[in-house]
């Protein structure tokens, strides 16, 4: 059972340990009336050296990138950041894991002038096998081109803001209820952005696609990839992709922390190619599986212990 189930751990708040069911906020929380926060989602994974985060000052970072981009002090160093990450998962007993690091304004004031508020921090971290079925990451997936589009061209609506995911919410709701396994959203002028919380990546004719940051958020997952793909002499080509493309790709697939790496068999009902995992894709998803467990030697760098 997961930490939501049990009420049982910890979560690391303004830089004390707290019990996870007394985590708890005022009703007038400035970011719950508004969306204005900032977050991450980090994973932690069991290597033959111990528990490891991946990317973890990567994703610290873009913490900071994101708090910039709306104004946002965060009254804690990157260093405490990145130890309250490492403490909570040994504080909660945790092999393996999800981490959610979070920024928010507190209940000092109300009205979208968002001054003289305080500006808290908390890290919690939990279970989360996968966010997809298992089998989704031989079989592939189903996604629905979404009639939610995606903001572009926008410093706040490309950082990982709370708010933001209102979007993301809506579009993977609706595909859901249509029988589909994930959305994807395009862009204002009709081109591709990303899934729901998913970067896309594109298989044609031996090379990789990826959608430029005009609409879609820099995704560790999907730099990771970027790097896993040319270290093997794969053309990588970041671009606007058109929806027309998609659908005549050889290979599809999306990135994430949560998501990690999982095909996709089909858009809106068309088959991509033969509708079955590529070639090239499960190269990519088994070395960065591989590389996430420490069993390999490149890249070492993306692995902090946590202790």
């Amino acid at each position: 059972m997961t930490n939501f189930e049990t009420n049982d751990g910890f979560i690391w708040m303004d830089g004390e340990f707290v019990e996870w069911a007394e985590a708890k906020i005022h009703v007038l929380t400035h970011t719950l009336h508004y969306g204005l926060g900032v977050f991450e989602g980090v994973r932690a994974y069991l290597t033959h050296e111990g528990t490891k985060i991946f990317r973890l000052e990567d994703h610290t970072n873009r913490l900071f990138e994101s708090a910039q981009a709306v104004n946002m002090q965060i009254p804690f160093s990157k260093s405490e950041i990145n130890n309250a990450q490492k403490e909570i998962f040994i504080k909660n007993n945790l092999k393996e894991g999800y981490i959610r690091p979070m920024c928010f304004y507190g209940p000092q004031g109300m009205g979208l002038r968002a001054d003289n508020l305080k500006t808290h921090c908390i890290v919690a971290a939990w279970e989360w096998p996968s966010y997809m079925s298992p089998e989704a990451f031989e079989k592939g997936i189903k996604i629905k081109i979404s009639s939610y589009k995606r903001q572009t061209n926008n410093l706040v609506s490309r950082s990982k803001v709370n708010g933001n995911y209102v979007t993301s919410i809506m579009a993977l709701q609706e595909a859901l209820q249509e029988g589909y396994d994930e959305a994807l959203l395009l862009d204002d002028e009709g081109n591709i952005s990303e899934g729901s919380g998913e970067n896309l990546f594109l298989i044609k004719n031996g090379e990789v696609f990826t959608p430029d940051l005009d609409a879609s958020l820099d995704g560790i997952t999907r730099k990771s990839i970027i790097s896993l793909a040319e270290e093997d002499g794969l053309k990588v080509n970041i671009k606007k992709i058109s929806l027309e493309e998609i659908l005549q790709a050889d290979e599809l697939f999306f990135t994430g922390t949560a998501a990690e790496v999982v095909p996709i068999k089909s858009v809106d009902e068309s088959l991509i190619a033969d509708g079955k995992r590529g070639k090239i894709t499960t190269i990519l998803q088994r070395k960065y599986f591989d590389q996430v467990r420490g069993k390999r030697t490149t890249f070492s760098e993306w692995l902090t212990p946590i202790s």
